[in-house]
């Protein structure tokens, strides 16, 4: 039996944990056929069997400095896995999340090898800004299998490449999302309640909020006196979260790791989070959320140039409507935000507008199916399909 050849591209733990849900879902769905794998990876990848081009450190990197430090060697890295893929002749080319990279690689390949169906999981915000890129992706990638279900009629609107909505991999974890009896008992607490802070995972963020935000702490802590105050941080950024919140004049818990982040989510009964995708987490937890984003003048002003949207908020985006209050640059005032906050903590209508909403987000979300990676496999497989039909 001819093993099925896939091409892998992951350029960070990310993408490798899409990519080794990819590899189960295929080997399922292939059963005992063999499958070849090479291309970039890691957490896992090599021994589920990839062989890698190069290591995959050597484009792990993100900030503009970086990038321009290290531009020799990811332009060389670009050319070697093309070269790589070109020589391999996979039946599959999948490129996973990481488009500054994933994507240069895919037009080369393409012009290498123009026979090969390539794929690419993790539709880039083109949406939001940056929307030429969607046209220039549809010559050299065959169709993009996006996490978000408002991705599709995007990406067709802005003619960019066929995108099929193949669901997000969140929709697989709402049992560490949602609480149990006991954790809902803390969540249904409005005299005691616990707030999640979230000041971002990058450290231009925390620079920017975290002294805003620990101002509207102060004032929900002054109106609600029982409300305890948990703030997960990424363990790199722990240092500097920590020394930040030393100046705000109500400690918060600092808790870092993955299931400590998660039973915070669990039991929390609003929060306070910087925009991102974090939104969409406490959306899908059933926590009501005050969003907010503050970065340097020049991002403010390019973002006003750039992004054309009503909301930078995933559920927002989802559900086409403003279900989470945003506070976006200098609206992003400790007045709005703790009486934002102390909205959603309270019961009413605002409180109930939020949870309303993310109910109708896990609807929208759940149209895809329960295996966001199954449909990732179906798809890709029906594109390689589609290839050999039109070879044949």
């Amino acid at each position: 039996m001819r093993p099925f050849k896939l091409a892998i591209i992951a350029g960070e733990a990310s993408g490798d944990a899409l990519a080794l849900r990819f590899m189960a879902a295929l080997h399922e769905r292939l059963g005992d056929r063999p499958i070849e794998l090479r291309g970039v990876g890691d957490h896992g990848l090599p021994q589920a069997g990839l062989l890698p081009f190069f290591p995959q450190a050597d484009i792990a990197v993100m900030g503009f400095g970086p990038v321009i430090a290290r531009l020799p060697l990811l332009l060389r890295r670009m050319e070697d896995a093309a070269r790589g893929i070109a020589d391999f002749q996979p039946d599959l080319l999948l490129t996973i999340d990481s488009p500054d990279f994933c994507l240069r690689v895919a037009k080369k390949v393409r012009a290498r090898a123009p026979h090969v169906p390539i794929a690419h999981w993790v539709c880039p915000s083109v949406w939001a800004w940056r929307s030429g890129r969607a046209r220039r992706m549809a010559p050299h990638v065959d169709r993009i299998l996006a996490l978000l279900p408002f991705e599709p009629a995007a990406l067709a609107r802005l003619r960019g490449p066929e995108t099929i909505y193949v669901g997000h991999p969140l929709m697989e974890r709402l049992a560490e999302l949602r609480p149990n009896p006991a954790e809902q008992g803390a969540r249904d607490d409005a005299v005691q309640p616990q707030v999640l802070v979230l000041p971002g995972s990058r450290r231009s963020e925390i620079h920017h909020l975290m002294p805003v935000f620990g101002e509207a702490v102060a004032r929900v802590a002054a109106a609600v006196p029982g409300a305890r105050f948990v703030l997960p941080a990424v363990a790199r950024l722990q240092p500097m979260i920590a020394e930040a919140a030393a100046r705000w004049s109500v400690a918060p818990e600092i808790v870092s790791g993955e299931a400590a982040k998660l039973a915070a989510f669990r039991e929390a009964r609003a929060a306070l989070a910087a925009s991102g995708t974090v939104t969409l987490e406490l959306a899908l937890s059933g926590v009501p959320t005050v969003a907010a984003y503050r970065g340097a003048g020049w991002e403010a002003v390019l973002a006003r140039r750039l992004v054309k949207l009503p909301s930078v908020i995933l559920p927002n985006l989802i559900l086409g409507r403003n279900v989470v209050p945003e506070f976006i640059q200098e609206d992003a005032m400790a007045e709005a935000l703790s009486r934002h906050l102390l909205a959603a903590l309270a019961e009413g209508p605002e409180r109930q507008a939020q949870l309303d909403g993310f109910a109708e987000v896990e609807t929208i979300m759940r149209s895809a199916g329960p295996s966001p990676a199954a449909n990732a496999v179906e798809a890709a497989l029906a594109l390689v399909a589609s290839q050999v039909r039109r070879e044949a």
